[in-house]
């Protein structure tokens, strides 16, 4: 993903945010960095096929403050964004009715200057959308409706043939963008619930990495190279000496998390301070692969080859200085090796620009 859209969401009106492989939004209170990651999970989360209620539970809430609707008393928001990949630079926008009733009214898919997919509402009163898609050959364009509650750039490889060159270029197209949106994984660790012991399940990580202990077996195991430049992670932002990280079963078969501090004993992850919680789930994110995360990535694409996104608001909350600093100099140097890349936002950029390899885009400027 190389550029995210605001064209009326929220706060924000006709803004183009570049995103780098590390990029912070930086800003006051109010600048609207929370709402621009909002809008990059929507379009996550529509990428993997959602619901658009289920994307926005709260249409009003991402509608322009100020946003009169037309004759019809329809008002809405429009986002969009930009994924670079072996067809080059595909742009996707979108445009979304909040009322009088959700549903998505508008679409365009294209690359080149050639568009590949779009979409309007033509009926108010039939739950479709009216599609054109490029197909080439005789006949230049297909049309055909489709449902107005899901992103049409996602249902199109049910509906594509691939028979014509245009068609695959459509599908070519359609594949690029879903693939850079469903792999992002949206992270808010929540240290208040990290610390305590957890029963064995899938050893995928949760968003809000309460499972953290369930996860560290499986990580310890599968990576021994990736699991120690965790340790060596958490030795540098920890207080006090951290020589490894486990999971340690209990006989009610839960499992919690232990720091082995060196000297044969143990600190459970629960004395650990907020700070260093977030620190360490965050660090672990980075360095893990989208096999362990709790995300559903596109299969056509094998995981080595997928550049996972973490998408986190308040990346810095917590962190002291040198928490912080280390865990953006972690985010570049594993973005280098093509492993992931990483989208969060900050309230002070001065540390963050310091940082070589990290996009400081300032919102509310």
């Amino acid at each position: 993903m190389t550029e995210l859209r605001l064209a009326a969401f929220a706060g924000h009106r006709r803004v183009r945010l570049p995103l780098g492989a590390v990029t912070v939004f930086a800003g006051d209170s109010g600048s609207g960095k929370t709402s621009a990651v909002r809008a990059y999970e929507a379009l996550a989360r529509l990428g993997g096929g959602a619901r658009v209620a289920d994307v926005f539970p709260d249409p009003l809430s991402c509608v322009p403050e100020r946003a009169r609707p037309d004759a019809q008393r329809r008002r809405g928001f429009r986002i969009g964004c930009t994924a670079d990949g072996p067809e080059g630079p595909v742009r996707l926008d979108v445009a979304v009715q909040a009322e009088p009733e959700l549903r998505i009214v508008g679409e365009r898919l294209s690359a080149d200057g050639l568009v590949l997919l779009e979409t309007a509402l033509r009926d108010p009163g039939r739950r479709t959308v009216q599609a054109a898609w490029h197909t080439g050959g005789s006949a230049p364009v297909t049309r055909a409706p489709l449902p107005d509650d899901r992103l049409g750039t996602a249902l199109l490889p049910l509906r594509v043939a691939g028979k014509t060159d245009g068609q695959r270029q459509v599908l070519a197209a359609a594949e690029q963008m879903v693939v850079a949106l469903r792999s992002v994984f949206v992270c808010d660790p929540q240290p208040e619930w990290m610390g305590a012991p957890v029963p064995l399940g899938s050893g995928r990580l949760l968003g809000g990495c309460d499972n953290l202990a369930d996860v560290l077996g499986r990580t310890r195991e599968e990576c021994a190279r990736r699991h120690g430049q965790l340790v060596a992670a958490l030795d540098a932002g920890c207080a006090g000496q951290v020589v490894d990280l486990r999971a340690e079963p209990l006989p009610d078969g839960t499992v919690r998390a232990l720091l082995d501090r060196g000297d044969g004993t143990g600190t459970e992850l629960a004395r650990l301070g907020y700070g260093e919680l977030r620190y360490v789930a965050l660090a672990l994110v980075l360095l893990t692969g989208p096999g362990v995360l709790d995300l559903d990535t596109a299969g056509e694409v094998p995981s080595a080859m997928q550049a996972l996104t973490l998408l986190c608001d308040n990346l810095d909350r917590g962190l002291d200085p040198r928490q912080r600093t280390g865990l953006l100099r972690l985010a570049v140097r594993m973005a280098d090796r093509g492993h992931i890349r990483c989208v969060g936002t900050v309230s002070d950029p001065s540390w963050a620009a310091r940082t070589h390899g990290v996009t400081v885009v300032h919102l509310g400027t």
